[in-house]
């Protein structure tokens, strides 16, 4: 182990964006963190709140920050010349467990967040050093390990662990050693509620992930009789409890809940018993592999009720096993794995490059919350009491995995993603779990502005926007075009003012852009322009403000195809902005295969 992450340390690439995150060393502890208040807890909406159309409880717990009023702060704060090294404690399933996987993905993300911090020089120039920890399957096992990093190793801090089981036995040495605790991936909604103030949760937990699946079910979808099919250990048993709740709040009780064992192999049994039951849905709280079998014996069954499921449904083993059988399922997940911001993108390169495997939930979340920890011992220094103000200060953090918004018992609230499984991909957009004030674009997005004249010039254009946009289009021709293209990959102000040059010619009838940030610039200037925007994007907030000149095309289409779609409408539609607009928008297919809905949503077939 000490190997793998002295290679880590010299191996790593430290994006320019982290270079300046060094240490203070403490220099600016920030003291107690102030008292804070939210109501109602969580951010609970209104229907889904207990007693909410009964009564207003007398008293409501959870909505401020909890007290801590020991000494822990007042204890003297080691000076990095009097260490070796900062240990740091890390507790998950990475030996002879079921959920080995997940373990060493969260422990390789805490990893790596530790290297980048060693190349950056550390705490003082003593290095940060995990001391990992299995979590066993046996709760005197995992806690036998527990007190060894705290007494034995006298870690500063520890991350961990998956299981709601292990977290909270560490809870409880936390409240008598007064050990500041991080949790990247125990889902289990009662941790914050024990009121231990020395917790953060940087994962939404099956409070947010229940409510958020309740509200797209009965509010969004209009179902009614959904069957609950969950595995049998703590994981599921604690994870359906709030969306059970939510359902009952909403006025459809839960129909039928079965369960199965953590190793089963086969669900026809339970299955029979829920397609009996005359269920329009089923709600899986179950791990990926388990998930996909259970899509696939549904499928062979006959059965074509819809399925949503909590994160871990999500991973790779859940297409490879169900196949087409995944098709439209929906599933919350804490963030979108497909959007292409650069702090996302550099991430999995550096991750695929230290460990030849893919990032998931729990290797991003490990990084995020690593960083967050070791924020945290930078701005308070060796103090534990210290390093605990210091995250209960944290109201929001932007990481890899996008942004977190804290409550006052240190708990990520952030409205999660939905996925859907689509065409054997997925395909992610925010989702709140509130209901909805009103719906943008409900009735389709139009333009009903003035009347575009043609477009004018001794050649017709189309301009491409992006990095490297000026080279790219030297090497795409299409007959009748001239390319134009205005690279983002220079100082922003000069990239937007050649961007609005460009849109401004008359001779240009559209404008495709390559990437996220390109493509939300593009989109500003094009609501001005009235110029039609083909954007290379994952990202669909693009499409979620309701302008009807943007029209976006998934990561994978090569900005060639993107131009000749345009050239195509063009033709079809003739010179004239206003005109190509309303063919894109009409949902007829151009150039052979991309049909548009009229909010800039590619059509599926």
């Amino acid at each position: 182990m000490r190997t793998a992450l002295r290679f880590l340390t010299a191996a790593v690439v430290v994006p320019a964006a982290l270079c300046a995150q060094t240490c203070a060393c403490g220099a600016n502890p920030p003291g107690p963190p102030p008292v804070r208040t939210l109501e109602p807890y969580a951010n609970e909406p209104e229907d889904l709140r207990p007693f909410s159309r009964f009564t207003k409880p007398y008293e409501e717990f959870y909505t401020k920050t909890p007290e801590y009023n020991g000494a822990a702060s007042g204890l003297p704060t080691v000076s990095a010349a009097d260490v070796s090294e900062v240990a740091i404690g890390f507790l998950g399933p990475i030996e002879n467990h079921k959920d080995l996987a997940l373990g060493v993905a969260m422990r390789r993300g805490a990893e790596l967040a530790i290297a980048e911090a060693n190349a950056r020089g550390g705490y003082g120039g003593k290095p940060f050093r995990l001391k990992i920890h299995n979590d066993a399957a046996t709760w005197g096992a995992s806690s036998n390990e527990i007190v060894k990093m705290v007494y034995d190793e006298k870690v500063w801090a520890m991350l961990g662990s998956i299981s709601g089981d292990s977290t909270h036995i560490a809870l409880r040495v936390s409240l008598r050693a007064e050990l500041p605790i991080v949790n990247s991936a125990a889902t289990d909604p009662t941790i914050p509620e024990t009121i231990i103030p020395w917790i953060l949760t940087s994962i939404q937990d099956d409070r947010v992930q229940g409510y958020t699946l309740a509200r797209r079910i009965y509010s969004d979808l209009g179902l009614k009789r959904i069957g609950l099919l969950r595995v049998n250990e703590r994981y599921g048993r604690f994870g359906v409890l709030k969306f059970r709740d939510a359902s009952r709040r909403l006025g459809h009780p839960v129909v039928i809940e079965q369960k199965f064992q953590p190793l089963d192999a086969s669900f026809t049994r339970q299955l029979r018993v829920i397609n009996d039951s005359r269920v329009d849905g089923i709600v899986l709280w179950a791990d990926a592999a388990a998930a996909g079998t259970i899509l696939k014996e549904m499928r062979q069954m006959g059965m074509k009720q819809p399925v949503f499921g909590s994160f871990r449904v999500l991973g790779d083993d859940l297409l490879r096993i169900a196949g087409e059988s995944a098709e439209g399922l929906e599933i919350v997940y804490p963030f979108d794995p497909t959007r292409d911001d650069p702090l996302w993108l550099g991430f999995q390169k550096r991750f695929a490059a230290a460990y030849q495997a893919k990032t998931d939930a729990f290797s991003a979340l490990g990084f995020d919350t690593m960083n967050i920890l070791l924020g945290a011992i930078c701005r308070a220094g060796l103090n534990r009491g210290r390093i605990r103000d210091a995250l209960y200060s944290l109201d929001h953090y932007r990481g890899v995995t996008g942004e977190m918004t804290f409550d006052p018992n240190a708990k990520n609230i952030a409205p999660m993603y939905l996925g859907t499984v689509k065409n054997g991909k997925y395909t992610f957009r925010r989702y709140s779990m509130q209901k909805p004030y009103a719906t943008v674009g409900e009735n389709g997005v139009g333009y009903a502005g003035p009347a575009i004249a043609d477009a004018a010039g001794p050649k017709l254009k189309i301009g491409i926007f992006g990095p490297g946009a000026d080279r790219l289009a030297a090497t795409i021709e299409v007959p009748g075009y001239q390319l134009t293209g205005v690279g983002s990959d220079v100082p922003w102000g000069k990239a937007s003012t050649e961007l609005v040059k460009l849109v401004n010619d008359p001779a240009v009838i559209g404008l495709v852009a390559l990437g996220r940030d390109p493509s939300h610039l593009a989109e500003q200037i094009a609501v001005k322009t009235f110029l039609p925007v083909l954007a290379i994007s994952s990202d669909r907030a693009l499409t979620s403000a309701n302008v009807p000149w943007i029209f976006r095309l998934g990561p994978e289409v090569p900005a060639a195809e993107a131009v000749r779609c345009l050239a195509a409408a063009a033709g079809r539609a003739g010179p004239n902005r206003g005109r190509i607009r309303d063919l894109l928008a009409s949902g007829e297919p151009v150039a052979g295969k991309y049909a548009f809905a009229s909010n800039g949503e590619l059509r599926q077939p």
